[in-house]
């Protein structure tokens, strides 16, 4: 019994750590060759098939709102019911309305008043005056306001609309 168990120890080997140096990898950086069995020493890593990248979240950049209100319809929001603005006062739509997830942002000029930032949030038939000044960096934008949103309204200074 002993002596197969010598015959069976020494069969096998110097053990991985105690190797001579010549037994070393080189470092050549060359691809392995398949071993002694026909596969390869190192399986090559392919991603599975069919795997759903992942997709940026609405909140993190205000785009062109393509579901949201027209910039029309921010104006009838501060005319009616925000009372924000007369009816007497001209007003054009300067950039947007710009939408990150489902709140919004628009600056108009107004005729004879500094340029106005209107923070909106909801539907696009019903959208909800959040705030609207020049200075719309607000507690509640900034806390409850997408990511995109509080750039534009906090971080942006003033916003710089088309052929400017």
């Amino acid at each position: 019994m002993a002596l197969l168990a010598i015959g069976v120890l020494t069969g096998c080997g110097a053990p991985p750590g105690l190797r001579q140096p010549s037994d070393a990898p080189t470092g050549t950086g060359a691809p392995t060759t398949p071993g002694p069995t026909g596969t390869p020493s190192a399986a090559p890593v392919t991603p599975p098939v069919g795997t759903a990248t992942a997709t940026p979240d609405a909140g993190l950049v205000a785009t062109a709102c393509r579901n949201g209100p027209t910039g029309q319809r921010v104006v009838q929001l501060l005319r009616g019911r925000a009372g924000v603005l007369p009816d007497s006062v001209r007003v054009r739509v300067r950039t947007g309305p710009l939408c990150a997830a489902d709140w919004q942002f628009t600056v108009l000029e107004v005729t004879g008043h500094e340029e106005l930032q209107v923070v909106t949030r909801g539907r696009a038939a019903a959208p909800v005056l959040v705030t609207a000044g020049t200075d719309v960096c607000t507690i509640e934008v900034r806390a409850a306001g997408p990511v995109g949103i509080r750039a534009l309204a906090c971080d942006a200074g003033p916003v710089v609309g088309p052929g400017a």
